[in-house]
């Protein structure tokens, strides 16, 4: 009997450190169960009163426009041509002159940013134009050489 006395503490402490060991793990797992299950609601489409309304994610995403046409700025003689080259795919940069004869030719495959610059400073007289291909269209601008 004093045996039982000597170690009943021992005992209590390891089931009391045990059941509180098993408290935290159950807590974390409610918790867990909670922040998927609400992330899973966030992100899909919800019906009230019958209405089906979209997530608050998929308007942002629709607020956010990015302009993908090349940029053409001119300097003097010299016109600098940008492009974001969103799907990486060929760029087909040409210049043509007023005969529309081609006069240069480069593809450019695989980059996401496509820069040029085009001088004209010691071009012939007339109309030149810079013709920018890519998989979401054709692109064009003039440049006069006097």
């Amino acid at each position: 009997m004093v045996f039982m006395w000597s170690i009943a503490p021992y005992i209590c402490h390891v089931i009391l450190k045990k059941r509180s060991v098993m408290k935290v793990v159950k807590n974390l797992t409610v918790a867990a169960a909670l922040l998927i299950s609400t992330i899973a609601v966030a992100n899909t489409t919800a019906t009230e009163f019958g209405k089906k309304t979209v997530a608050k994610y998929e308007v942002e995403k629709n607020l956010v426009k990015v302009n993908l046409d090349p940029v053409f700025v001119r300097k003097g003689q010299k016109i600098m041509m940008n492009l974001l080259n969103v799907s990486q795919g060929k760029v087909l940069l040409k210049v043509y002159d007023s005969e529309q004869r081609l006069v240069f030719d480069e593809a450019i495959d695989g980059d996401i940013v496509v820069e040029k610059a085009f001088n004209f400073e010691k071009a012939y007289r007339g109309e030149y134009t810079i013709v920018v291909v890519d998989k979401f269209g054709t692109y064009k601008s003039k440049m006069v050489v006097r």
